[in-house]
């Protein structure tokens, strides 16, 4: 049995909440708690491995497990970019050559070993760790790239959040109007949607004076736990509502 989440509109909606949420509930932590890049990551990636082992033993999928993995993975990539990028100092840019390094390699090496990149088809553990590392490195690269665009390359958060929300249009279009391969194209819209949240959490919090709308950490990762939240919840009735008209229960 599948225990990955069916991807659709909810899916990709979920995939921002929960990417934004991960970038705002790191700041928080790193940050305003004051707790600092590396002791949060080691904290976060704790969290991380955790909910992965939990995730690996289920027998069938959970939407709430499964939410919980992606969540653990924006917060642990958030800390991990900013720790690299900033306490490391290896910068923005250099941080996001290594990470693209990292995630082509796993790619890679999944390719190789299962023969495809889908993530309709995954039913062996070993698929599943690929699975998983892949988004690992996704959310902390998109972190970086994030960074970069919002404050390297002048853009600004609402610029770098617009501009990836363009990039990830285009591939909503490429996906309809175009016979590009599903699965490269999936993987190139969960890659972009991790810097659209790590700009677009930034937006939240940062002060009006920094281009944000000063939301705060706390109150921003509030308002979206809450949607994800609604979301899993409705999901997971919408499903249980399709198995039973199946059934015929």
């Amino acid at each position: 049995m599948n225990k990955i989440a069916e991807v659709t509109i909810f899916f990709w909606i979920m995939k921002i909440c929960a990417t934004t949420l991960g970038e705002t509930a790191g700041d928080l932590l790193s940050m305003t708690m004051n707790v600092g890049y590396a002791l949060s990551s080691v904290i976060l990636i704790a969290l991380f491995l955790i909910s992965v082992v939990a995730q690996l033993r289920s027998t069938r999928f959970r939407p709430v497990l499964y939410w919980t993995v992606i969540l653990t993975t924006s917060t642990a990539g958030t800390t991990m970019s900013d720790f690299m990028d900033r306490t490391l100092a290896l910068g923005y840019a250099k941080g996001s050559l290594i990470l693209i390094g990292c995630l082509l390699t796993v790619l890679a090496v999944w390719r190789f070993s299962e023969k495809n990149l889908s993530v309709s088809t995954i039913r062996t553990t070993r698929a599943e760790l690929f699975y998983w590392a892949a988004i690992l490195f996704s959310n902390t690269l998109g972190t970086a790239l994030g960074d970069f665009l919002a404050d390297d390359s002048g853009l600004g958060f609402l610029g770098g959040a617009a501009l990836i929300a363009a990039l990830l249009g285009a591939v909503v279009v490429a996906a309809y109007f175009t016979r590009l391969n599903r699965v490269m194209l999936f993987w190139v819209a969960f890659v972009l949607t991790r810097p659209f949240g790590a700009t677009f959490g930034d937006l939240l919090t940062k002060p009006v004076a920094k281009g944000g709308l000063d939301l705060g950490t706390a109150g921003s990762s509030l308002i979206l736990a809450s949607l994800l939240v609604t979301f899993i919840v409705y999901t997971s009735m919408t499903e249980k509502g399709v198995v039973r008209r199946e059934s015929g229960t």
